[in-house]
């Protein structure tokens, strides 16, 4: 889309030239042929070293942009950049795309259904009613159980197993609201990877990234019922046990353990090797590595145990 198209479509002023633009993406991410926004403090310390063409930005904060990097001074960025997302949403599917590309000895259900511009490896088991949608690509020798839903774009590695009714790929929870209460839908055009040797067990969410990808790591072992917001990072060979919640842009690190209905706090990140009791609330970020935490507010297990020693004392 032409720079000049959207800034009508925003209704702001621009100066420089009037270039195409590709996508929208993070101000640490973003290239020379795509935009980016601000809208939030602790964003700003990236404004002088982004690499976007323009930026959807304040008044009050336009100055501190390069010189090289349009400001497009809107009221409410974050407004704006979620009404512009739609615009550079890829089609859930696309009839243009060639044919599914299925490997060697592969057992594909009948009853399922792939994608123009889908990729599927070796020696795949595809059960019944499982859906891969266009341009996902599956690694070999991975098996995939009845009414798995596999969206647009999303890649999963060799030798995993996903069981049944788990959804990769679905849009993550993101909206902007405006001074009116009103809510506008962002758009999210990122994807989810998934690497090879990964099980995930029946019933999970993994949301699409808003811009990048929601990164599921090499070895990681997911039990059912378990959601996982966008732009989020599981590290290598964590255990998320059953009805764990992570919401989104949060770094777990190698080794994790959460145990069943423990969550976190978004925009955190969590130490490798750290381990959390059942239904630990995870608030502020983890530096220390190799650590087990309990409780809400999370505190140290033993810790956490000599508290529940004194007030069953307290009730007798």
């Amino acid at each position: 889309m032409k720079l000049s198209k959207i800034v009508s479509f925003l209704e702001c002023d621009f100066q420089g030239n009037d270039i195409e633009i590709v996508g929208i993406n993070t101000l640490k991410s973003a290239k020379e042929d795509e935009i980016s926004f601000v809208s939030n403090s602790k964003y700003v310390k990236y404004l002088e070293n982004t690499k976007a063409a323009a930026v959807i930005i304040s008044e009050n904060l336009a100055s501190k942009l390069p010189t090289d990097c349009i400001p497009l001074v809107t009221k409410n960025p974050y407004w704006s950049m979620a009404e512009l997302s739609k615009y550079f949403a890829p089609p859930i599917e696309d009839d243009t795309l060639a044919t599914p590309q299925i490997g060697k000895n592969c057992s594909i259900s009948p009853k399922a259904e792939i994608a123009n511009g889908a990729v599927i490896g070796e020696n795949c088991t595809i059960l019944a009613h499982v859906y891969i949608g266009a341009k996902a690509v599956i690694g070999h020798d991975t098996i995939l159980y009845p009414s798995v839903t596999i969206y647009r774009d999303c890649l999963v590695g060799n030798n995993c197993i996903i069981h049944a009714n788990t959804v990769v790929g679905s849009d993550g929870f993101g909206f902007a609201t405006n001074e009116k209460g009103e809510h506008k839908k962002i758009y999210q055009n990122g994807k989810v990877v998934i690497e090879d040797e990964v099980e995930i067990g029946s019933n999970v969410s993994i949301d699409r990234a808003v811009f990048g990808s929601t990164l599921i790591k090499k070895g990681t072992r997911i039990d059912n019922l378990v959601q996982i917001g966008h732009n989020c990072e599981i590290g290598e060979y964590s255990v998320l046990v059953s009805q764990v919640g992570i919401a989104g842009s949060s770094k777990l690190g190698r080794n994790v353990v959460m145990g069943g209905q423990s969550a976190t706090a978004g925009h955190i990140e969590i130490a490798p090797f750290s381990t959390f009791a059942a239904r630990s609330g995870i608030t502020n970020s983890i530096k220390e590595s190799g650590k087990t935490y309990a409780g809400f507010p999370l505190m140290g297990h033993r810790q956490w145990l000599k508290l529940q020693a004194k007030l069953a004392r307290l009730l007798k």
